[in-house]
């Protein structure tokens, strides 16, 4: 048993230890990204303005499918079931070319990876180019890096209320857009822009924009940062895509330790430095808040404006870019080993030849190395889906027939003793325009067949009008005179055929009746 001294001192060490422990989650820290500039920032303007363009303005497109079919060029049609992309119409049961983009989608983006790392996150993921465009804004609004850390750490004035409701504001218009520009891709633009700001839009229009508003306006101008490190599980399967020759963003801390903010002095001393002033310029630019010089991070979507960053102050002083740069970890790897000699510590003599250039046996990435075996794989199985897809379009039938036999009864006795038997034909014309389709049978020795509510006598063809993007259907009785019935069940064919386009189509149906009589 204990005494009271010794719970005394238990309790004291349990207080102590609950004053010192870490909470489970910690504070988020505000990321000011500082504006760069440089050849990646411009990549990343353009590929915004192109993402942005695309989701925009492609409502708005139009197509010509001629007077049966809707001329937006892109439109999901929930009510008929439908999907258009430009001249290609997708039905619900060819769904499966929706499943094979997706498929060639996840196999891009694992060549992607393998190849330049993270490059979707870093230039074309949603997040990515929602939050570039809301910091664009907030820059305009507020200024740039040091106004608005002295903005946030200041008291609130009518200056910063004004420019924070500004700021807001303007997210929200461009929140509001985002979810408006995502309707429009389910209706004609035109006129459900005029139905929605008439207030005579779906219930579930007016909900979507809400959804998309509120997630658009949280996700890229609130949270930022938080959703790709704490919400998107691809940075934790990122890594499985890597190898040692992925080209990834990386501080080459060969060339840049050690690193001083007076090299000149340090110089003058006799003191070994690196290329690296500590500027912290590369930090200040993150939009991640990370710093890129303790090696890669999970926050990391590499997209490369410490580059820009860091070339922009090697141009400064004097010397070559790429401190920072896209290398792979074999190119990284070698020129550490010429850095350190095997000795395991940087020696800037080195890296660096009597006249102070880069020495000349340093690796350097060659884009030959993206063409290895993996990448050749995903390269061969992206290129096979496609084209499996393409072939696939092209080949697919536009015209498709469908028979449901009778169950009760499957066949019927007439009073001259011929079998009839009824069918349920469904005739699909999968083009925006009228056709005339043929029906006729095949086999069946002495059969004819008759349609409901077509005024013309009994025979073994039929031609029927169909709705351009339609599923028609009709009620054909077969029969067959008694001197022919051959069994139980026989088979025969219907054959569906456009005369005009040379399409046709075929199902094996079953005849069925008492059997011959002995």
């Amino acid at each position: 048993m204990l005494n009271d001294a010794e719970v005394e001192r238990l309790d004291a060490e349990a207080v102590n230890s609950a004053k010192v422990r870490q909470p489970l989650y910690a504070a988020r820290k505000k990321i000011f990204p500082k504006r760069a500039s440089g050849n990646f920032r411009r990549f990343k303007w353009l590929v915004m303005a192109i993402t942005l363009g695309i989701y925009y303005l492609t409502p708005w497109l139009r197509w010509d499918r001629g007077p049966y079919a809707p001329n937006q060029a892109v439109l999901v049609d929930l009510a008929n079931r439908r999907f258009y992309f430009f001249p290609i119409e997708i039905w619900p049961q060819e769904f499966y070319f929706v499943a094979g983009l997706l498929v060639m989608a996840g196999i891009g983006l694992f060549l992607i990876t393998s190849t330049v790392g993270r490059a979707w996150c870093g230039y074309t993921c949603p997040q990515t180019v929602w939050v570039d465009l809301f910091l664009v804004v907030e820059r305009a609004v507020e200024g740039d890096r040091n106004a608005r850390m002295k903005l946030d750490a200041g008291p609130w004035t009518l200056d910063k209320i004004g420019k924070r409701v500004v700021k807001h504001a303007i997210w929200l218009a461009i929140a509001v857009a985002t979810g408006g520009a995502w309707i429009f891709y389910f209706a004609d633009a035109p006129t459900l822009l005029h139905d929605f700001a008439t207030g005579s839009a779906a219930p579930v229009a007016y909900i979507t924009v809400a959804v998309l508003t509120a997630t658009t306006y949280t996700f890229g101008g609130i949270m930022r940062e938080q959703v790709c490190i704490y919400m998107c599980p691809w940075p934790r399967i990122q890594a499985a895509m890597l190898d040692e020759h992925s080209l990834t963003v990386t501080y080459n801390d060969w060339r840049g330790e050690p690193r001083s903010r007076h090299a000149k002095k340090a110089a003058a001393a006799g003191q070994a430095v690196g290329d690296c002033v500590d500027c912290n310029a590369c930090v200040a630019v993150c939009p991640m808040g990370i710093d890129i010089r303790d090696g890669q991070q999970l926050e990391c979507i590499t997209c490369a404006l410490c580059i820009d960053a860091c070339d922009a102050v090697m141009d400064k002083v004097g010397r070559e870019r790429g401190l920072i740069s896209y290398a792979t970890l074999s190119d990284y790897n070698a020129n550490m080993a010429l850095a350190t000699g095997g000795t395991g510590k940087i020696d800037p003599a080195r890296v660096r030849d009597a006249n102070g250039k880069l020495a000349s046996g340093l690796a350097h990435f060659h884009i030959r190395k993206i063409f290895r075996p993996r990448t050749f794989v995903y390269m061969g199985a992206w290129s096979l889906a496609g084209l499996a897809l393409l072939y696939a379009l092209l080949t697919r039938d536009r015209l498709e027939v469908n028979v449901l036999h009778d169950r009760n009864p499957q066949f019927v006795t007439l009073s001259d003793g011929s079998i009839r038997n009824g069918y349920t034909v469904k005739l699909l014309n999968m083009i925006p325009e009228p056709r005339t389709i043929v029906v006729t049978m095949q086999g069946l020795p002495g059969g004819e067949m008759t349609v409901t509510g077509i005024e013309q006598p009994a025979g073994r063809s039929v031609a029927i009008e169909v709705e351009p993007d339609r599923l028609k259907t009709i009620k054909v009785f077969v029969r067959q005179p008694l001197e022919f019935i051959e069994g139980e069940a026989q088979t025969f064919t219907f054959v569906v055929e456009d005369k005009a386009s040379f399409e046709r189509d075929e199902y094996v149906a079953t005849f069925n009746s008492p059997g011959k009589s002995k």
